[in-house]
């Protein structure tokens, strides 16, 4: 892969990395889970070692979550292309999460300290664009003893 498709490939992944932070805080979770190819996979921070495989029981499994309200924020963003359709990155996410307002003013944001974690992807470059085959999360800290 020459260096001008390798930029090109970590700027459009590095979005990709974003939007699902931004389609999960939305709760677009068509939009979220159309990120993934078919077969694609994920595991949850908090579960690391529970994978959902396959795009329609991604969005199944976010489909039956709770509605929250939520901020991830997405840093150190690192692409790996590893040719010019596959590629591999990392990447750390903090979140921050609390109760919907019933007035639809602001959420209040939960007494609980915001979580600490990370994502190593795997992607593929597909007819849509980059998209993850999977996605496994994990917890960087605890949140008590």
């Amino acid at each position: 892969m020459d260096e001008a498709l390798a930029w090109t490939a970590r700027a459009a992944i590095a979005e990709l990395i974003t939007r699902y932070a931004a389609l999960n805080d939305l709760g677009d979770w068509e939009a979220l889970a159309a990120l993934y190819t078919e077969d694609g996979r994920m595991s949850r921070p908090t579960a690391p070692d529970e994978f959902i495989s396959g795009r329609a029981a991604i969005l199944a499994a976010f489909r039956s979550r709770p509605r929250r309200a939520s901020r991830h924020i997405v840093a150190n963003v690192l692409v790996t292309p590893e040719d010019d359709a596959r590629a591999r990155a990392s990447s750390q996410i903090l979140l921050f999460t609390g109760t919907a307002a019933a007035d639809g003013g602001l959420p209040l944001l939960s007494a609980a300290p915001p979580l600490i974690g990370s994502y190593a992807d795997t992607l593929v470059k597909s007819a849509q664009g980059w998209r993850f085959t999977e996605r496994r999360g994990s917890l960087e800290f605890r949140t008590s003893v």
